[in-house]
């Protein structure tokens, strides 16, 4: 694939990284750029910004991706398997939906996601079948939708989400959604929590960590995209297994807010990553009730190289 034409994300993604690349691409490892990396490992593929980018652009032989999000998961497993009639889906979904009036556009939308979350207990999220393109059609339709293009669930799994406020939604990207197929093909998708990585990580291994991100403030505490919290427990606990793979020789590069944003004194991350490289870039906040709030602030890339 000619970086031309390159797959992008085909959902959008709170924290995704499609707007940092350019800075974090200074930061990757000297054995990628050397083609001494064998095998990418992605514990959080989110919207998958940066497995497109080194998908295009780095000769790896495999790449696998995980993510605590069966619903996310279901998704990419559509796209890799039956994109054609996913696309298809889409597309009637899309015109059906820009035909409707405003009004009609929120009812459309609520209905959809009433639907969405009571049709999840039908769903085997473990076997793939016919339900799932089904199901991919709907969480594309609500992702590109709803309020921010969010994905986030409450304590039942349900979406909760409102509905956005959008002239004309682009719902099918069929371009885009084929070349996100071709970056898919021969790649492992699992379900599951981010240890469960371990046994794939060695000397040729690159790991790119990109957690649900430690809240700043209060009015940034979005970090429950999937259906338990992702707190301070959780993160030290990730620090605790970053440190673990460390001991096994992989690169390892890992995403995070930066608290110093807004206490200097917060030192969370220097605690929990002692002795590895810490490295500040800037983001534009994603998230944030007020769009005045929405300027630039640091982020952490926290490497063992």
């Amino acid at each position: 694939m000619t970086v031309e034409t390159a797959a992008r994300p085909f959902l959008k993604w709170a924290g995704g990284k499609g707007r940092l690349l350019g800075q974090m691409a200074r930061f990757l490892p000297e054995a990628l750029l050397e083609g001494r990396v064998r095998r990418y490992v992605e514990p959080f593929v989110g919207g998958g910004a940066f497995f497109f980018f080194l998908q295009a652009r780095f000769d790896v032989q495999e790449f696998y991706l995980f993510d605590r999000s069966p619903e996310l998961v279901l998704v990419y497993r559509v796209v890799q398997r039956d994109v054609e009639a996913l696309i298809a889906g889409l597309q009637r979904v899309e015109a059906d939906y820009l035909s409707l009036e405003n009004g009609e556009r929120e009812q459309a939308f609520y209905a959809a996601r009433a639907s969405f979350n009571e049709a999840r207990s039908g769903i085997n999220f473990a076997q793939y079948g016919p339900r799932w393109i089904a199901r991919a059609v709907q969480l594309i339709f609500l992702n590109r939708t709803c309020y921010n293009g969010l994905f986030r669930v409450n304590s039942r799994g349900d979406f909760n989400v409102p509905c956005g406020r959008y002239e004309r939604p682009r719902i099918c990207r069929a371009e885009n959604l084929r070349a996100a197929a071709r970056a898919l093909q021969g790649v492992a998708i699992e379900q599951g929590d981010f240890a469960d990585c371990e046994t794939l990580v060695g000397e040729e291994t690159f790991v790119y960590f990109d957690p649900p991100y430690r809240p700043i403030s209060r009015t940034a505490a979005f970090n429950a995209y999937a259906r338990s919290s992702f707190g301070d427990a959780e993160q030290r606990r990730l620090a605790e297994f970053y440190r673990g793979l460390d001991r096994k020789k992989g690169w390892l590069m890992l995403s995070n807010s930066d608290p110093k944003n807004v206490d200097p004194e917060d030192d969370f991350f220097e605690r929990a990553y002692e002795g590895f490289r810490m490295e500040r870039i800037r983001a534009a906040r994603a998230i944030n009730s007020k769009g005045s709030r929405r300027g630039p602030v640091n982020e952490l890339l926290i490497l063992n190289y």
